[in-house]
């Protein structure tokens, strides 16, 4: 289990891009059914780190329609036609919808705008609805695979009370979030509401309680393990010049 493994990377060395990747591919559980849809880099590299990094096996089912390709190179998105290479069949958008509301979803990477301390997600709109500041895409996947898959997992790049809210400004899926990662910190929802399971040891448990808009308990809570070296070699392994890291770069400012 991803829990024995030696941890042997120095915390500091850690860059918040690493960070984020590897705690994303730490959800993903032996013999289960995993998920990454539109516009989910950071959930697609965790899926192919996993392949790489960890001793058990699991089926990754992709937006493109692949299930566990082998791509010859890294992706350009997380729709590119590479995560078909290799595949054991086509997947459509229906057929994973309907594997989700089946009950056959074990975990999905799911994006969102706003997230609140409930574990609900929005990405309708910001402001009103009659009158948004900001008209979003729509439910699209999370609207059916949010209550339907046995568990979700979200993210955010930034970490602040903009994105992690009190209070959505509307709620467009609810039910089955189970964690969520960002630069700073790992939440898992326990009893109803997410719960800081983790932090990242370049920041503070102060500073994550600063730059999140609601509240949350830390009990039990501390520093995040740096990634193993397989976890880093895996991930490097599928980026080895950066270019990937670049192009998403995050920080824990």
């Amino acid at each position: 289990m991803i829990e024995t493994l030696v941890q042997d990377v120095e915390p500091d060395a850690t860059s918040a891009f690493e960070y984020m990747v590897v705690n994303l591919a730490r959800f993903i559980r032996p013999n289960e059914v995993t998920f990454s849809g539109v516009n989910s880099t950071f959930p697609m590299l965790a899926c192919l780190l996993a392949k790489r990094a960890y001793d058990f096996p699991f089926t990754y089912v992709n937006v493109a329609g692949g299930v566990d390709p082998t791509p010859d190179s890294v992706p350009v998105s997380s729709s590119d036609p590479l995560l078909t290479t290799g595949t054991a069949s086509i997947f459509d958008n229906e057929d994973f919808y309907d594997l989700s509301c089946r009950g056959g979803m074990d975990l999905s990477f799911l994006g969102a705008a706003q997230i609140d301390g409930k574990g609900r997600t929005n990405n309708s709109v910001i402001g009103s609805w009659t009158h948004p500041k900001v008209r979003l895409p729509g439910g699209g996947g999370a609207a059916v695979m949010l209550p339907t898959a046995n568990r979700c997992v979200t993210w955010r790049t930034e970490h602040s009370k903009r994105t992690l809210v009190n209070e959505l400004d509307f709620v467009t899926a609810d039910g089955g979030m189970h964690g969520l990662v960002t630069p700073l910190a790992v939440f898992e929802l326990i009893e109803g509401a997410l719960a800081l399971k983790s932090y990242n040891p370049a920041t503070s448990l102060e500073t994550v309680r600063e730059r999140t808009g609601f509240g949350f308990s830390s009990q039990g809570a501390g520093p995040t393990p740096p990634p193993t070296r397989r976890e880093l070699q895996g991930l490097h392994s599928l980026d080895p010049d950066g270019s990937i890291a670049a192009d998403n770069e995050v920080s824990v400012k």
